[in-house]
């Protein structure tokens, strides 16, 4: 039977092999693309165009970026949240995408969404617990079924039959699979899968030593409420602010990482991911929030964050825990306000200068340097504060 498929469409090479797929059994297929940014006009413009000459009934384009920056971005930044110390969940676009698409099948009146997630990601996870969270929809997943079809590396497979339906892809994608959003880029495939150095071509926005700029660069980062809100004195949204510091950040050689992770289905996988936007607001964020919030606050942000990482990396995006996490990390957020300065001179960035009125500063009191309390009362605090671990030693030496 012919059915009205709506399908989360990249334009890469999984959700190609998707929608030739879906088009050559016969169903009519809506393909969209939600813009969550990192991503040109001209390459909107391909992406349109193979939707088209794969067969698609319709295309869409859908812009994210803005929800993308309020609803992810935002608990991020608070948070901290990196996966393993490491992985800023830049796949978290995701979800958004999948809600957008479930509200384009209630306006065409279909229960039917399509992926190309793998059965051997965590992607699947991301997308299909979504799906469940908010309706009842027939999740399509011609990827994912191909698994059991297909002996060999599925992309060689896919490749193939695209080649026969007159579709070629780039070098790169036909490479690796690349995800470019509002938050960085993440590149996997290749000599990458192997635990191999990747290549120059395993890389989009970072750029090499050898092209850095001679001069260093500085900006000023000003924040509300644990909000960024201006750039070097001037208002900019937030999806403005992560693109320009993503551009002038990377060409500085910031925010180039590999990680290895544990997939949910229980194997490693590795990836290069690019993030200079995402990089520099963490540094500026961590350097104000760190001066204005007490030690307790600033200790009980890293349970906070592993929680809350665990749970989007994981595909539990809208669980009210969620929720519940992010109240307590916008309430922590009451004192931060004020301006840090961000230096790099290549590759590595630092916060440089921090100016905000809810400095936790007393002059009299500065370490190292000055105290307002006295030599004897230093000495009794010591002895005071270590005298658990004094007597539980000295009760063990006596027998």
């Amino acid at each position: 039977m012919s059915e009205t498929i709506v399908l989360a469409f990249s334009g890469g090479l999984d959700t190609c092999f998707c929608l030739h797929h879906l088009v050559k059994q016969g169903h009519q297929v809506h393909t969209v693309f939600i813009d969550t940014g990192g991503v040109s006009e001209q390459e909107k413009q391909q992406i349109a165009e193979r939707a088209a000459q794969l067969g698609a009934i319709k295309h869409h384009l859908l812009d994210a970026s803005q929800a993308l920056w309020d609803d992810f971005v935002k608990p991020l930044i608070w948070s901290k949240g990196r996966m393993r110390g490491d992985y800023p969940l830049l796949c978290s676009d995701r979800y958004l995408i999948v809600a957008l698409c479930l509200g384009l099948c209630d306006q065409l009146e279909t229960k039917h969404f399509a992926h190309g997630c793998t059965a051997m990601g965590n992607d699947q996870f991301r997308f299909d617990h979504t799906v469940h969270a908010l309706g009842d929809y027939q999740i399509w997943a011609p990827i994912r079924d191909l698994q059991d079809q297909v002996e060999g590396n599925l992309r060689d497979h896919e490749l193939a039959v695209l080649a026969d339906a007159g579709m070629t892809l780039s070098a790169s994608h036909q490479d690796y699979s690349i995800n470019e959003n509002l938050l960085g880029v993440t590149i996997s495939g290749s000599e990458i899968d192997q635990y191999q150095a990747p290549s120059e071509a395993a890389a989009l926005w970072v750029k090499p030593h050898t092209e850095w700029p001679n001069t260093p660069f500085h900006c000023q980062l000003t924040f509300e409420h644990g909000v960024a809100t201006h750039l070097n004195g001037e208002t900019i949204s937030g999806p403005e602010l992560l693109q320009q510091l993503n551009q002038k950040l990377g060409a500085y050689g910031v925010g180039k990482h590999i990680y290895t992770g544990d997939v949910t289905v229980g194997i490693k996988g590795r990836i290069v991911f690019e993030c200079p936007g995402i990089d520099a607001l963490m540094v500026a964020h961590k350097a104000l929030e760190d001066v204005v919030n007490s030690k307790h606050q600033n200790q009980f942000r890293d349970t906070i964050a592993d929680r809350w990482t665990e749970m989007l990396y994981q595909g539990f995006y809208f669980d009210p825990h969620k929720k519940d996490l992010e109240a307590y990390l916008a309430q922590s957020q009451s004192h931060v306000s004020g301006t840090v300065t961000l230096t790099t001179t290549g590759g590595q960035l630092l916060a440089t200068a921090v100016d905000t009125p809810w400095l936790i500063h007393d002059p009299s009191a500065v370490y190292a340097q000055n105290s307002s309390w006295s030599a004897e009362q230093a000495v009794g605090f010591i002895k005071l504060y270590g005298q658990s671990t004094q007597m539980v030693n000295q009760v063990r030496r006596s027998q």
